[in-house]
Protein backbone atom coordinates (compact mmCIF):
# COMPACT_ATOMS: atom_id res chain seq x y z
CA UNK A 1 0.00 0.00 0.00
CA UNK A 2 2.73 2.37 0.82
CA UNK A 3 4.70 1.69 -2.24
CA UNK A 4 1.84 2.43 -4.35
CA UNK A 5 0.86 6.01 -2.25
CA UNK A 6 4.66 6.83 -3.76
CA UNK A 7 3.77 6.20 -6.87
CA UNK A 8 0.96 8.10 -6.68
CA UNK A 9 2.77 11.04 -5.62
CA UNK A 10 5.42 11.08 -7.91
CA UNK A 11 2.84 11.20 -10.60
CA UNK A 12 0.74 13.89 -9.28
CA UNK A 13 4.13 15.59 -8.80
CA UNK A 14 4.75 15.40 -12.60
CA UNK A 15 1.62 16.35 -13.74
CA UNK A 16 1.83 19.92 -12.27
CA UNK A 17 5.35 20.74 -12.66
CA UNK A 18 4.84 24.62 -11.75
CA UNK A 19 3.37 24.05 -8.24
CA UNK A 20 5.56 20.94 -8.17
CA UNK A 21 8.50 24.03 -8.56
CA UNK A 22 7.28 26.24 -6.45
CA UNK A 23 6.54 23.59 -3.27
CA UNK A 24 10.32 22.15 -3.67
CA UNK A 25 11.58 26.04 -3.83
CA UNK A 26 9.51 26.42 -0.57
CA UNK A 27 10.74 23.68 1.18
CA UNK A 28 13.96 23.48 0.78
CA UNK A 29 14.66 27.43 1.02
CA UNK A 30 13.31 27.30 4.38
CA UNK A 31 14.75 23.91 5.36
CA UNK A 32 18.21 25.11 4.07
CA UNK A 33 17.55 28.15 6.65
CA UNK A 34 17.05 26.13 9.35
CA UNK A 35 19.98 23.75 8.91
CA UNK A 36 22.86 26.54 8.65
CA UNK A 37 21.10 27.89 11.72
CA UNK A 38 21.51 24.62 13.07
CA UNK A 39 25.09 24.05 11.87
CA UNK A 40 25.80 27.80 13.72
CA UNK A 41 24.41 26.21 16.80
CA UNK A 42 26.28 23.41 16.67
CA UNK A 43 29.73 24.86 15.59
CA UNK A 44 29.21 27.34 18.69
CA UNK A 45 27.79 24.99 21.30
CA UNK A 46 28.10 21.34 20.78
CA UNK A 47 30.98 18.94 21.58
CA UNK A 48 33.21 19.84 19.12
CA UNK A 49 37.23 19.84 18.65
CA UNK A 50 38.50 20.51 21.24
CA UNK A 51 35.62 20.65 24.16
CA UNK A 52 34.67 17.23 23.16
CA UNK A 53 33.25 16.48 26.57
CA UNK A 54 30.79 19.12 27.13
CA UNK A 55 28.85 16.68 29.72
CA UNK A 56 32.01 17.02 32.20
CA UNK A 57 33.09 20.56 31.43
CA UNK A 58 31.60 23.55 33.15
CA UNK A 59 33.45 27.34 32.61
CA UNK A 60 33.39 30.29 34.83
CA UNK A 61 33.31 33.53 32.64
CA UNK A 62 32.10 36.42 34.66
CA UNK A 63 32.26 37.61 37.97
CA UNK A 64 29.56 40.45 39.23
CA UNK A 65 29.94 42.93 42.09
CA UNK A 66 26.73 44.55 42.88
CA UNK A 67 26.70 47.31 45.46
CA UNK A 68 24.36 49.32 47.96
CA UNK A 69 22.08 51.53 45.83
CA UNK A 70 22.17 48.52 42.74
CA UNK A 71 25.19 50.22 41.78
CA UNK A 72 27.37 46.81 39.87
CA UNK A 73 30.69 46.04 38.35
CA UNK A 74 31.30 42.93 36.06
CA UNK A 75 33.62 41.41 33.51
CA UNK A 76 35.95 38.27 33.70
CA UNK A 77 37.06 36.82 36.95
CA UNK A 78 40.43 37.67 37.81
CA UNK A 79 43.66 35.56 38.38
CA UNK A 80 43.66 35.36 41.97
CA UNK A 81 40.08 34.53 42.49
CA UNK A 82 40.56 31.57 39.60
CA UNK A 83 43.41 30.44 41.18
CA UNK A 84 42.86 30.59 44.79
CA UNK A 85 39.45 29.62 44.84
CA UNK A 86 38.35 27.94 42.32
CA UNK A 87 41.18 25.67 41.59
CA UNK A 88 40.76 24.76 45.13
CA UNK A 89 37.72 23.18 44.47
CA UNK A 90 37.90 19.75 45.14
CA UNK A 91 34.87 17.76 43.74
CA UNK A 92 36.12 18.59 40.03
CA UNK A 93 38.75 16.54 38.37
CA UNK A 94 40.41 18.96 37.23
CA UNK A 95 40.42 23.02 36.82
CA UNK A 96 42.20 25.04 34.15
CA UNK A 97 43.19 28.38 34.47
CA UNK A 98 43.35 30.55 31.37
CA UNK A 99 43.54 34.32 29.75
CA UNK A 100 41.06 35.90 27.51
CA UNK A 101 43.37 36.05 24.13
CA UNK A 102 44.20 39.48 23.20
CA UNK A 103 45.82 40.56 20.27
CA UNK A 104 49.62 40.64 19.80
CA UNK A 105 51.56 41.16 15.95
CA UNK A 106 54.23 39.61 14.60
CA UNK A 107 56.26 40.61 11.62
CA UNK A 108 57.77 38.13 9.20
CA UNK A 109 59.19 38.76 5.39
CA UNK A 110 57.84 42.35 5.71
CA UNK A 111 54.41 42.06 6.44
CA UNK A 112 52.51 42.19 9.77
CA UNK A 113 50.81 39.40 11.18
CA UNK A 114 47.94 39.89 13.82
CA UNK A 115 47.78 36.96 16.27
CA UNK A 116 45.20 36.17 18.97
CA UNK A 117 47.50 34.72 22.01
CA UNK A 118 46.14 33.17 24.98
CA UNK A 119 47.96 32.73 28.37
CA UNK A 120 47.18 29.00 29.76
CA UNK A 121 48.47 26.38 31.82
CA UNK A 122 49.30 22.90 32.01
CA UNK A 123 45.77 21.15 32.56
CA UNK A 124 44.25 23.06 29.77
CA UNK A 125 45.77 20.70 27.76
CA UNK A 126 44.76 17.79 29.60
CA UNK A 127 41.08 19.03 30.03
CA UNK A 128 40.18 20.01 26.31
CA UNK A 129 40.82 17.87 23.40
CA UNK A 130 42.97 19.41 20.79
CA UNK A 131 44.23 17.70 17.31
CA UNK A 132 48.46 17.95 17.76
CA UNK A 133 49.25 17.65 13.71
CA UNK A 134 53.01 18.28 14.81
CA UNK A 135 54.72 18.35 18.01
CA UNK A 136 52.76 18.31 21.70
CA UNK A 137 51.83 20.79 24.32
CA UNK A 138 53.53 22.26 27.01
CA UNK A 139 53.82 20.70 30.02
CA UNK A 140 53.42 21.62 33.83
CA UNK A 141 57.59 22.32 34.10
CA UNK A 142 57.51 24.65 31.23
CA UNK A 143 55.09 26.45 33.25
CA UNK A 144 56.49 26.49 36.52
CA UNK A 145 59.71 27.53 35.01
CA UNK A 146 57.79 30.56 32.67
CA UNK A 147 60.07 29.20 29.77
CA UNK A 148 58.62 31.21 26.47
CA UNK A 149 57.65 28.30 24.74
CA UNK A 150 54.23 28.05 22.55
CA UNK A 151 51.64 25.85 20.75
CA UNK A 152 50.68 27.41 17.40
CA UNK A 153 47.46 27.03 15.27
CA UNK A 154 48.22 25.62 11.79
CA UNK A 155 47.09 29.04 10.02
CA UNK A 156 49.97 30.37 11.77
CA UNK A 157 52.15 27.68 10.73
CA UNK A 158 51.40 28.21 7.31
CA UNK A 159 51.36 32.23 7.58
CA UNK A 160 54.54 32.07 9.72
CA UNK A 161 56.72 29.32 8.44
CA UNK A 162 55.08 28.04 5.15
CA UNK A 163 54.97 24.37 4.17
CA UNK A 164 57.89 23.71 6.70
CA UNK A 165 57.32 22.11 9.89
CA UNK A 166 57.35 24.48 12.64
CA UNK A 167 58.35 22.85 16.02
CA UNK A 168 61.86 23.71 17.60
CA UNK A 169 61.36 26.98 15.36
CA UNK A 170 61.19 30.77 17.23
CA UNK A 171 58.09 32.90 16.62
CA UNK A 172 58.38 36.18 17.25
CA UNK A 173 55.31 38.50 19.06
CA UNK A 174 55.04 41.81 20.25
CA UNK A 175 59.52 41.52 19.99
CA UNK A 176 59.16 38.85 22.38
CA UNK A 177 60.75 34.92 21.13
CA UNK A 178 58.76 31.67 21.81
CA UNK A 179 60.27 28.16 20.81
CA UNK A 180 56.60 26.59 19.16
CA UNK A 181 56.90 23.10 20.69
CA UNK A 182 53.22 21.79 18.96
CA UNK A 183 50.76 22.38 15.84
CA UNK A 184 47.33 21.82 16.71
CA UNK A 185 44.40 21.95 14.30
CA UNK A 186 42.72 25.78 13.88
CA UNK A 187 40.02 26.09 16.44
CA UNK A 188 37.46 28.30 15.58
CA UNK A 189 36.82 31.40 17.07
CA UNK A 190 33.25 30.49 17.47
CA UNK A 191 35.11 28.23 20.60
CA UNK A 192 35.90 31.58 23.21
CA UNK A 193 37.14 29.52 25.71
CA UNK A 194 39.93 27.45 24.11
CA UNK A 195 40.31 29.57 20.45
CA UNK A 196 43.61 31.42 19.88
CA UNK A 197 46.16 31.49 17.47
CA UNK A 198 49.12 31.21 19.88
CA UNK A 199 49.19 29.48 23.14
CA UNK A 200 51.74 30.27 25.69
CA UNK A 201 52.69 29.49 29.15
CA UNK A 202 50.57 31.70 32.03
CA UNK A 203 52.87 32.11 34.46
CA UNK A 204 55.10 34.78 31.65
CA UNK A 205 51.98 37.05 32.77
CA UNK A 206 53.86 37.98 36.50
CA UNK A 207 52.00 41.01 37.10
CA UNK A 208 48.18 39.38 37.74
CA UNK A 209 49.83 37.04 40.31
CA UNK A 210 49.65 39.63 43.13
CA UNK A 211 46.37 41.28 42.34
CA UNK A 212 43.68 41.04 44.74
CA UNK A 213 40.77 41.68 42.79
CA UNK A 214 37.93 39.62 41.96
CA UNK A 215 37.73 41.19 38.29
CA UNK A 216 40.24 40.45 35.90
CA UNK A 217 40.69 38.91 32.13
CA UNK A 218 40.59 35.09 32.71
CA UNK A 219 38.62 31.84 32.66
CA UNK A 220 38.29 28.74 34.47
CA UNK A 221 37.51 25.72 32.62
CA UNK A 222 36.05 22.88 35.13
CA UNK A 223 36.28 19.18 34.43
CA UNK A 224 33.89 16.80 36.48
CA UNK A 225 35.09 13.47 37.15
CA UNK A 226 31.62 11.92 35.89
CA UNK A 227 28.98 13.92 34.37
CA UNK A 228 27.17 13.18 37.75
CA UNK A 229 29.17 15.16 39.59
CA UNK A 230 28.16 18.41 37.67
CA UNK A 231 25.62 19.88 40.30
CA UNK A 232 28.11 18.33 43.16
CA UNK A 233 30.84 21.36 41.66
CA UNK A 234 27.80 23.66 41.02
CA UNK A 235 26.93 23.43 44.91
CA UNK A 236 30.41 23.53 46.14
CA UNK A 237 30.86 26.74 43.93
CA UNK A 238 28.14 28.37 45.62
CA UNK A 239 29.29 27.78 49.28
CA UNK A 240 32.58 28.76 47.97
CA UNK A 241 31.56 31.94 46.94
CA UNK A 242 29.26 32.73 49.52
CA UNK A 243 32.68 32.72 52.00
CA UNK A 244 34.17 35.05 49.39
CA UNK A 245 31.21 37.51 49.95
CA UNK A 246 31.49 37.48 53.90
CA UNK A 247 35.25 38.36 53.26
CA UNK A 248 34.74 40.89 50.58
CA UNK A 249 36.30 44.65 52.31
CA UNK A 250 32.97 46.47 51.41
CA UNK A 251 30.17 45.28 53.00
CA UNK A 252 26.80 45.18 51.45
CA UNK A 253 28.43 43.89 48.24
CA UNK A 254 27.16 40.81 46.39
CA UNK A 255 28.87 38.72 44.10
CA UNK A 256 27.08 36.93 41.47
CA UNK A 257 29.37 33.89 39.68
CA UNK A 258 28.74 30.50 38.20
CA UNK A 259 30.09 27.71 36.85
CA UNK A 260 28.16 27.31 33.51
CA UNK A 261 28.28 24.88 30.66
CA UNK A 262 28.55 26.62 27.12
CA UNK A 263 24.79 26.56 26.28
CA UNK A 264 24.07 28.22 30.17
CA UNK A 265 26.64 30.78 30.17
CA UNK A 266 25.54 32.38 26.66
CA UNK A 267 21.34 31.90 28.32
CA UNK A 268 22.26 33.71 31.45
CA UNK A 269 24.30 36.51 29.34
CA UNK A 270 21.75 36.94 26.62
CA UNK A 271 18.73 36.81 28.87
CA UNK A 272 20.64 38.55 32.02
CA UNK A 273 19.71 36.53 34.55
CA UNK A 274 21.47 35.65 37.51
CA UNK A 275 20.16 32.45 39.90
CA UNK A 276 18.46 30.84 37.49
CA UNK A 277 20.05 30.01 33.87
CA UNK A 278 17.09 31.11 31.36
CA UNK A 279 17.83 27.66 29.33
CA UNK A 280 13.71 26.68 29.44
CA UNK A 281 13.33 30.49 28.59
CA UNK A 282 16.25 30.23 25.89
CA UNK A 283 14.91 27.09 24.50
CA UNK A 284 11.47 28.09 24.47
CA UNK A 285 12.41 30.86 22.46
CA UNK A 286 14.28 28.95 20.08
CA UNK A 287 11.47 26.96 19.35
CA UNK A 288 8.77 29.57 18.67
CA UNK A 289 11.30 31.65 16.44
CA UNK A 290 11.74 28.33 14.52
CA UNK A 291 7.67 27.56 14.69
CA UNK A 292 7.38 31.37 12.99
CA UNK A 293 9.82 30.98 10.84
CA UNK A 294 8.00 27.69 9.26
CA UNK A 295 4.49 29.05 9.77
CA UNK A 296 4.47 31.13 6.23
CA UNK A 297 5.72 28.91 4.24
CA UNK A 298 3.74 25.84 5.62
CA UNK A 299 0.59 27.88 5.38
CA UNK A 300 1.77 28.82 1.66
CA UNK A 301 2.38 24.86 1.47
CA UNK A 302 -1.12 23.96 2.95
CA UNK A 303 -3.04 26.56 0.33
CA UNK A 304 -1.06 24.67 -2.77
CA UNK A 305 -1.93 21.21 -1.46
CA UNK A 306 -5.37 22.15 -1.42
CA UNK A 307 -5.35 23.23 -4.58
CA UNK A 308 -3.75 20.33 -5.90
CA UNK A 309 -6.08 17.87 -3.62
CA UNK A 310 -8.98 19.65 -5.10
CA UNK A 311 -8.40 18.55 -8.85
CA UNK A 312 -8.22 14.93 -7.34
CA UNK A 313 -11.94 15.17 -5.78
CA UNK A 314 -13.37 12.94 -8.42
CA UNK A 315 -10.79 10.65 -7.29
CA UNK A 316 -11.11 11.21 -3.74
CA UNK A 317 -15.06 10.31 -4.57
CA UNK A 318 -14.49 7.15 -6.27
CA UNK A 319 -12.20 5.65 -3.33
CA UNK A 320 -15.00 6.84 -1.05
CA UNK A 321 -18.06 5.19 -3.02
CA UNK A 322 -15.83 1.82 -2.79
CA UNK A 323 -15.84 2.24 0.71
CA UNK A 324 -12.53 4.43 1.79
CA UNK A 325 -12.10 5.55 5.14
CA UNK A 326 -11.71 9.08 5.71
CA UNK A 327 -8.87 7.93 7.88
CA UNK A 328 -7.11 6.12 4.78
CA UNK A 329 -7.32 9.01 2.37
CA UNK A 330 -6.50 11.22 5.29
CA UNK A 331 -3.10 8.96 5.69
CA UNK A 332 -2.54 8.99 1.69
CA UNK A 333 -2.28 12.08 1.30
CA UNK A 334 -0.12 12.64 4.61
CA UNK A 335 2.40 10.13 2.98
CA UNK A 336 2.22 12.03 -0.06
CA UNK A 337 2.96 15.40 1.38
CA UNK A 338 5.77 14.11 4.01
CA UNK A 339 7.56 12.60 0.59
CA UNK A 340 6.70 16.00 -1.40
CA UNK A 341 8.63 17.42 1.97
CA UNK A 342 11.81 14.73 1.91
CA UNK A 343 12.24 15.75 -1.61
CA UNK A 344 12.40 19.03 -0.60
CA UNK A 345 14.80 18.84 2.44
CA UNK A 346 16.77 16.66 0.04
CA UNK A 347 17.73 19.85 -1.78
CA UNK A 348 17.82 21.76 1.04
CA UNK A 349 20.43 19.51 2.25
CA UNK A 350 22.65 20.11 -0.91
CA UNK A 351 21.82 24.15 -0.54
CA UNK A 352 22.75 23.82 3.03
CA UNK A 353 25.96 22.53 2.31
CA UNK A 354 26.80 24.63 -0.35
CA UNK A 355 26.13 27.90 1.61
CA UNK A 356 27.83 26.39 4.74
CA UNK A 357 31.16 25.73 2.33
CA UNK A 358 30.76 29.43 1.49
CA UNK A 359 30.84 30.55 4.75
CA UNK A 360 33.79 28.17 5.29
CA UNK A 361 35.67 29.68 2.66
CA UNK A 362 34.83 33.57 3.09
CA UNK A 363 36.51 33.23 6.44
CA UNK A 364 33.34 35.73 7.92
CA UNK A 365 33.39 33.62 10.67
CA UNK A 366 37.34 32.69 11.45
CA UNK A 367 38.63 29.20 10.92
CA UNK A 368 34.88 27.96 10.68
CA UNK A 369 34.66 24.55 9.39
CA UNK A 370 30.70 23.82 9.76
CA UNK A 371 28.96 20.82 8.15
CA UNK A 372 25.82 19.04 8.28
CA UNK A 373 26.87 16.36 10.23
CA UNK A 374 25.12 13.47 12.65
CA UNK A 375 23.41 15.52 14.87
CA UNK A 376 22.70 18.26 12.43
CA UNK A 377 20.89 15.73 9.85
CA UNK A 378 18.96 14.08 12.49
CA UNK A 379 17.66 17.79 13.47
CA UNK A 380 17.16 18.52 9.79
CA UNK A 381 14.98 15.30 9.43
CA UNK A 382 13.08 16.28 12.11
CA UNK A 383 12.14 19.15 10.57
CA UNK A 384 11.26 17.35 7.08
CA UNK A 385 8.61 15.11 8.86
CA UNK A 386 6.94 18.02 10.83
CA UNK A 387 7.01 20.79 7.50
CA UNK A 388 5.35 17.59 6.03
CA UNK A 389 2.82 17.08 8.84
CA UNK A 390 2.09 20.63 9.64
CA UNK A 391 1.45 21.60 5.95
CA UNK A 392 -0.53 18.30 5.09
CA UNK A 393 -2.70 17.48 7.85
CA UNK A 394 -5.71 20.16 7.24
CA UNK A 395 -6.21 19.77 3.13
CA UNK A 396 -6.12 16.13 3.78
CA UNK A 397 -8.67 16.40 6.89
CA UNK A 398 -11.09 18.92 4.64
CA UNK A 399 -11.16 16.77 1.08
CA UNK A 400 -11.25 13.46 3.70
CA UNK A 401 -14.70 15.22 4.57
CA UNK A 402 -16.18 15.78 1.51
CA UNK A 403 -19.27 13.58 1.11
CA UNK A 404 -18.77 11.07 -2.12
CA UNK A 405 -21.35 12.79 -4.43
CA UNK A 406 -19.70 16.20 -3.42
CA UNK A 407 -16.46 14.77 -4.45
CA UNK A 408 -17.64 13.43 -7.80
CA UNK A 409 -19.36 16.71 -8.27
CA UNK A 410 -15.79 18.57 -8.26
CA UNK A 411 -15.57 19.26 -4.68
CA UNK A 412 -17.19 22.37 -3.98
CA UNK A 413 -20.42 22.09 -2.36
Amino acid sequence: MLKNYLKIAWKVLLRRKFFTFISLFGISFTLMVLMVATALYDHAFGPQMPEKDLDRILFVNMMQERKDGDYQMSGPPSYTFLDRRVRTLTTPEMVSVNSVFQTVNSYIDNRKLALDIKFTDSEFWQILDFEFVEGGPFGAQEVRNAQRVAVINEATRQNYFGNTTAVGKTIVADQVSYTVVGVVKDVPVLRLHSYADMWVPISLRTEDYSSTSLRGDYFATIKAHKASDIDNIKNEFAVMLQDVERQHPEKGTKLYSYPDSIVEGFARTFLGNDDDTGMAKLYAILAAAVLLFMLLPAINLANINISRIMERSSEIGVRKAFGATSSTIIGQFIIENIFLTLLGGLLGFVLSAGVLWLINDSGVIVYADLGLNLRVFALGLFFCLIFGLVSGVYPAYKMSRLHAVAALKGGNQ
